[in-house]
């Protein structure tokens, strides 16, 4: 295909994807279900007659992609609810993937005729849920959820493709090489976690403070360094044999727990990024499939599927959330519910095809009808759901009586020997209430930004409760 004609044919389908994404959200279809159905339409057995059979393609712009979708969950996760949390997802991305390998790798060698290690690859292929899958669904707006169960979902999908996809290579291994024993791979996997959240956090600390002094002249070059910082994470991971995708999911939940310049269009920008790359990633998947062969596994598929939603994902779940006392059963049951698959299994399925195991074809298309069955069952029952279990509703968040108050006004200026004279805004631990609103220098008076830099004799003006006047003045008047 010519370069121009390839050109036309990908903007059509991102076209078409971003126009049906609009009538999806109404029609209450998740996106990503209609991603794959527009680039099915458009493979070789459908009405676009596109040939694409590369899995090793696949597979890179899926890393690629699964990087930067990562990385952008991280940027603009909801750290003050994951906080509660983080021990329940991770019990839930760990025990949770283990309990959910398990249970499907004995359904499949007792009903599906596999063998025990292609059956353990198979549960550990579809035990992961999906970063993409779940951000999308959660993040539509169309109900509210109680309490802390987003921030519960999105941290669990965020951090359990890391072991998926490494007890997916493993039972790769042990395919290939029989003699091998299973415990022998425990230390690399812990060196793989530790390796991946160190690298992750060294570079996200590293990032703060480059971006917060560089002091870019144009600030398009600000999302260029982000971008290459999440590529070095995931590159740099890798090459140290750490996982790639926890690196660059800890630094973006870094980054967003930290100030740093133009933080909010970096965050837009990022967003963006990954819708971008989560379309044409499931466009790339639906080109790969081949529907005639998806409807030679129906009925075991559907077997799976049904498995996998009703008791796999409960399973795992309850298991995972053993400890959690005073989680009520209907959101346990709605965690379970809401355990959607999406792009990490259909690409980690394609790790057998390119290592040549057995089954590996039978593999990927049982993979690919889990996930679409997963996203029709789960993602457009996800709504009812949540009102049969009493967790969602589609009023709006209230807004608390006290949201508008009248803020006290601070003018402040920089004596010669504060320590703040020198730093720029957003290096300053400013209290949450407080807000710089204006600065004088001289004749001059601006509204500053996160990478303006304070000098002695600026009279800045600064609006905060009235309780945080005493401490403002001694931090930029002291240091």
């Amino acid at each position: 295909m010519e370069l121009e004609i390839l050109l036309v044919v990908a903007a059509a389908l991102l076209l078409a994807s971003v126009i049906a994404s609009k009538v999806s959200a109404k029609l209450g279809i998740p996106a990503l279900l209609v991603f794959i159905g527009i680039g099915m339409l458009a493979g070789s057995e459908g009405p676009g007659g596109i040939p694409f059979t590369d899995a090793r393609l696949t597979e890179s712009l899926g890393t690629l992609a699964l990087a930067l979708i990562l990385f952008a969950g991280g940027l603009d996760a909801d750290l003050a609810g994951m906080r509660p949390v983080i021990w329940r997802a991770l019990s839930l991305a760990t025990i949770g993937v283990l309990a959910s390998t398990a249970v499907v790798a004995w359904f499949s060698y007792q009903f599906l005729g596999f063998q025990l290690i292609e059956a353990c690859l198979l549960g550990a292929i579809v035990s992961s849920t999906d970063a993409a899958a779940v951000f999308g669904v959660l993040r539509t707006g169309r109900v509210r959820f109680q309490r802390r169960l987003v921030p519960l979902l999105e941290l669990e999908s965020g951090a359990n493709d890391p072991m998926a996809i490494f007890l997916t290579i493993a039972f790769i291994e042990l395919a290939q090489n029989p003699n091998r024993s299973a415990l022998a791979m425990l230390p690399d996997f812990v060196l793989s976690m530790a390796v991946g959240f160190a690298v992750g956090y060294a570079v996200a600390r590293g990032a703060i403070w480059l971006i917060n002094r560089i002091r870019l002249e144009y600030d398009g070059l600000y999302p260029v360094l982000t971008s290459a910082f999440v590529l070095l994470t995931f590159g740099g991971a890798v090459m140290l044999h750490g996982s790639g995708f926890l690196a660059v999911y800890v630094l973006g939940l870094t980054l967003c727990s930290r100030n740093f310049v133009h933080k909010l269009g970096l965050t837009q920008f990022h967003d963006g990024v990954a819708w971008m790359m989560q379309i044409m990633m499931f466009l790339v998947l639906g080109l790969l499939v081949s529907p005639k062969e998806l409807l030679g596994v129906w009925l075991a598929g559907i077997g799976l599927s049904l498995f996998l939603i009703f008791v796999a994902r409960p399973v795992s779940v309850f298991i995972s959330l053993a400890f959690a006392k005073r989680m009520k059963k209907r959101e346990r049951l709605f965690v379970a519910w809401a355990g959607l698959r999406g792009a990490v299994p259909i690409i980690t399925a394609t790790f057998p095809l390119l290592a040549g195991v057995p089954k590996a074809g039978l593999i990927f298309n049982l993979v690919f009808f889990v996930v679409l069955t997963s996203v029709l069952i789960q993602g457009m029952g996800l709504v009812t759901v949540a009102k049969l279990l009493r967790v969602g509703s589609d009023q709006p968040p209230k807004k608390p009586d006290s949201a508008v108050t009248t803020p006290n006004i601070v003018r402040l200026v920089m004596p010669q020997e504060s320590l703040m004279v020198g730093k720029s805004i957003v290096e300053i631990s400013l209290p949450a209430t407080a807000l710089i609103i204006l600065l004088h220098r001289g004749r001059h008076s601006y509204i500053p930004k996160g990478a303006t830099v304070l000098e002695a004799g600026d009279e800045i003006v600064i609006a905060t409760r009235k309780d945080d006047a005493d401490e403002l003045r001694l931090l930029f008047e002291r240091g």
